[in-house]
């Protein structure tokens, strides 16, 4: 067999071969499930999810949301993360570099869109975290020192003096960057020793506070409000798309965050698996973070407020805090206080665990972001510090004023759709029958089959859904908004208005294309490679970069040893 025809042949006959472990590689497959739980279980379930339920819950109950928002995690978060699983743990590269072999040098731009997003996501993401760690020490404060807020007029006012009136979200901001930071420069040593502590005690006290949270009195009203169906919701777009966005924020899709953590994936860990199990059990976290925010805003306003009408109610949800930011940090220590002595300390335990979720999803941030860098040639010792400066300057306009936070969650929250088309493509590209049996089918061990139902849903189905909701979307903000008062129109450049909106993602989009044809006529190092398949050709059909920094990985089985490369001898000689 010459080497030409044995670097051609995808079949893999590998079950005499013992493979390799990478020199950082996951333990074991706990450490996996930890790690990418850590990575999609955080504020985006605890904070953001029961808010994003909220504003769209109708006048009587909340249950289309639901039911649309776990529709997607089938046809839209699955098929995407299984992308990621897949092309992080067959390139072992990054999303950009990931993007460039798959599909060629002229659509860099299109792992760059993914990386920027993710990036720009976790700079507001950090501000949110720096809330999480606020909490923890005013919560001991108060409970030391006097009592937690028993109504939400006493602690929506501590809220706001510390989100618009103070310079805390500054200094918190800056401080859940250097904590997830730190864990970073370890790389995935320090990653999974991390989150192998801090997820399972974070699941442990949102399992315990849902408990607690569902025996109050008259929980069951917002228990029942929120699986409640209002068949009229169908008709608003935004409810849509924020099901779509708001699912793939929950569970990371299509931000490019399981590549990175892919790349130290063997191909004994099954991708398909994976990408089915974690992102249910994701849903399954928000879920009780939603019921038990509901059953704890009903339970208090109808024994301190009898006189409110259920619409009342929602509408107090829908507006907790400034900019509808506030629902969690709001209520959570109303619900505790009725508790004494044991709600104080639970109270403290579930922002700690909040804090601690965060700083395991901020991590998955700065990995993607410093592993990009690695692809480039920067180490990660001088990458990540690079990372940590990047994100707090560019954060620092969320962490001053709340409203810039609320327009960055609705731009690039929304930009995710855009990202999940990113991966489709790319998959069209590389070649469907192609990824399916190269990249997932013939090159993992002991995992589920990829079905052509769900390539059916990667490249037919997922591809119509968000062109189809983010033109829906488009159609209906223009209309509803032509007659809004100044600032609110969907030409005025506003908070959530539709021209902010796309002048941010072309504004993005042009600077990525402009960079992406200037290196391609510049044809710097990295795009200069040798990737000749008879000289770097492996078993599986890969190719391993060799140039000077770029971040590189050991040969799966199967592939030819780098001893008979660097030797004399021939590869057609080599007995397989």
């Amino acid at each position: 067999m010459t080497e030409v025809e044995y670097a051609g042949n995808r079949q893999h006959d590998t079950d005499d071969i013992e493979e390799p472990k990478p020199p950082q590689a996951f333990s074991s497959s706990a450490a996996i499930v930890f790690s990418c739980l850590g990575t999609v279980v955080g504020t985006g379930n605890i904070w953001r999810f029961p808010r994003i339920a909220a504003q769209n819950s109708a006048s009587q109950g909340t249950l289309i949301f639901l039911v649309t928002w776990f529709v997607f995690l089938f046809l839209w978060s699955s098929p995407m993360l299984l992308i990621e699983y897949a092309i992080g743990r067959y390139f072992k590269k990054s999303p950009i570099q990931s993007f460039r072999k798959a599909m060629g040098d002229k659509f860099v731009w299109c792992g760059a869109w993914v990386t920027s997003v993710t990036f720009l996501i976790s700079c507001y993401y950090s501000v949110v975290l720096g809330w999480c760690f606020y909490y923890v020490y005013k919560t001991i404060q108060l409970s030391a020192t006097g009592e937690l807020p028993q109504a939400e007029p006493e602690s929506q006012e501590i809220f706001e003096a510390f989100a618009e009136k103070s310079y805390w979200p500054i200094m918190c901001h800056g401080l859940a960057i250097l904590a997830s930071g730190a864990c970073v420069i370890g790389g995935i040593t320090w990653i999974e020793k991390a989150n192998m502590v801090l997820v399972p005690t974070l699941l442990l006290i949102i399992v315990g506070t849902y408990c607690w949270s569902v025996l109050n009195k008259y929980s069951d009203y917002g228990i029942k409000f929120l699986f409640t169906p209002d068949l009229e919701a169908l008709q608003d777009p935004r409810l849509w798309v924020d099901s779509a966005s708001q699912n793939a924020f929950d569970t990371g899709a299509a931000m490019g965050l399981i590549v990175p953590y892919a790349t130290y994936m063997t191909r004994k860990h099954g991708v398909v698996r994976f990408s089915t199990l974690i992102p249910a059990m994701n849903n399954f976290v928000s879920m009780l973070c939603a019921l038990t925010i509901f059953s704890t805003v009903f339970s208090t306003l109808i024994q301190t407020q009898s006189t409110l009408s259920r619409t009342g109610i929602v509408e107090i949800i829908k507006q907790s805090g400034p900019a509808s930011t506030g629902l969690t940090f709001i209520w959570i220590p109303v619900l505790f206080a009725q508790v004494d002595i044991l709600g104080k300390i639970l109270c403290v335990l579930f922002f700690l665990c909040l804090s601690f979720a965060g700083v395991s999803s901020l991590i998955a941030n700065f990995e993607l972001t410093s592993l990009t860098l690695q692809d480039f040639g920067i180490p990660r010792k001088y990458g990540t510090p690079i990372v940590i400066i990047a994100t707090f300057l560019i954060g620092l306009p969320s962490a001053m004023e709340i409203e810039i936070l609320r327009n960055q969650d609705f731009v690039w929250g929304f930009a995710l759709m855009l990202s999940g088309i990113m991966f489709q493509l790319l998959v069209i590209k590389y070649g469907v029958r192609k990824f399916q049996q190269e990249v997932v089918n013939d090159y993992g061990e002991k995992d589920w089959r990829l079905t052509i139902v769900t390539m059916i849903i990667i490249v037919v189905i997922a591809p119509l859904e968000a062109v189809g909701l983010l033109a829906w979307w488009a159609l209906e903000l223009i209309r509803s908004t032509a007659d809004e008062a100044p600032g609110n129109r969907w030409y005025d450049y506003g908070v959530e208005t539709f021209v902010t909106v796309i002048t941010e993602w072309v504004a993005l989009l042009l600077l990525l294309l402009f960079v992406n044809v200037l290196v391609y006529y510049l044809r710097p190092s990295w795009m200069r490679e040798d990737t000749d398949e008879s000289k770097y050709a492996n078993g599986d059909g890969q190719f391993e970069l060799k140039s000077s920094g770029a971040y590189s990985r050991p040969f799966e089985p199967g592939a030819v040893n780098s001893a008979y490369v660097n030797s004399n001898e021939n590869l057609s000689d080599v007995k397989y």
